[in-house]
């Protein structure tokens, strides 16, 4: 069997002067088997069941609703303040970065995503919020087991990294991305919730962020909300999913409302998931996402995380 390298550094080609893309010394993988999970979004509150299929060395990672192809890319993400969206030709899929992280961080670099819901009339569909975590995902994927892809010749690819070359600064009055060039991926991360005492200011840094790291500091990190703001949420046509069962949740008066957390900073963990899942957006070609780089995030969010991810691509 041939190890494909060529293929890669056209398909990776470096689309911006502030990344270079090296080998890994990794092969590109998919998953053995198809993987199945069935549950209600965390926006929408419809169920709907994703299935991942295996794919083929440098296609990467994409999703299928109905007839329509959404790559898993930056060139696709739609400005959404309390999730990711991927959109195209008016369909779009939302809340999709619990599962990405999950495929970033296990080493699921090419799939296709199908996407199913009962309802034919909606141009959206959104991923299943589950527990709230990318726990179940990373089970899944475990136990569907991962096997090397290969391209239509047969061959396998070297998977690449995107390294950066040069500072990098993304913010949003008081909210920032600053990255900096890096021997290996390190992620440092700082939220700040004054109003609700019992999150207060967190932080979360690492350089050891393989599979098993991940799997086990982070996977099972919940996403949370703060008790106050949930009618104002619900109002406005959000977390009609949402429950006790898929988030954490905090008052601002009276602490955790359903304990215990997982981690005494469960809620800084879970930003770091979420921003593994936004910048899994910058992989091509069944390459890395996440850069070779320490990236520092204080006050983060989705839009953000999108933002910096576009930067990096040359996008703005």
């Amino acid at each position: 069997m041939a190890v494909n390298r060529a293929f890669n550094f056209n398909t990776a080609r470096n689309l911006s002067s502030l990344i270079s893309w090296i080998p890994t010394g990794k092969i590109q993988q998919t998953v053995a088997s198809s993987v199945q999970l069935t549950g209600i979004g965390l926006h929408s509150g419809k169920l709907s069941t994703v299935t991942i299929f295996p794919e083929l060395a440098g296609v990467g990672r994409y999703f299928k609703f109905r007839s329509n192809v959404i790559p898993a890319s930056t060139d696709y993400v739609k400005e959404s303040p309390l999730c990711t969206t991927l959109c195209k030709d008016g369909h779009s899929i939302n809340t999709v970065e619990h599962l990405l992280s999950a495929l970033e961080a296990t080493g699921v670099d090419n799939c296709s995503m199908q996407m199913e819901t009962s309802n034919t009339h909606d141009s959206s569909i959104e991923v299943p919020i589950l527990e709230g975590s990318a726990r179940e995902w990373v089970d899944a994927i475990e136990e569907a087991g991962l096997k090397t892809a290969l391209d239509r010749s047969g061959n396998s690819c070297e998977k690449l990294a995107p390294v950066l070359r040069e500072p990098v600064t993304v913010w949003k009055n008081d909210s920032f991305i600053a990255a900096f060039p890096y021997s290996e991926v390190k992620i440092t991360y700082g939220i700040d919730f004054p109003q609700a005492p019992e999150i207060g200011c967190q932080w979360f840094s690492s350089t050891c962020l393989d599979k098993e790291f991940f799997a086990k500091e982070l996977a099972s990190a919940r996403t949370f909300c703060i008790y106050e703001q949930v009618e104002q949420l619900r109002k406005s046509g959000v977390i009609k999913g949402g429950s006790a069962k898929n988030a954490i949740v905090c008052s601002e008066s009276r602490g955790w409302l359903n304990p215990p957390l997982r981690f005494s900073d469960e809620p800084c963990r879970h930003k770091v998931l979420d921003l593994i899942g936004d910048l899994s957006l910058f992989a091509h070609g069944g390459n890395q996402g996440l850069p070779v780089a320490h990236i520092i995030v204080y006050k983060g969010g989705h839009a953000l995380h999108a933002n910096f991810a576009r930067r990096l691509s040359g996008i703005n």
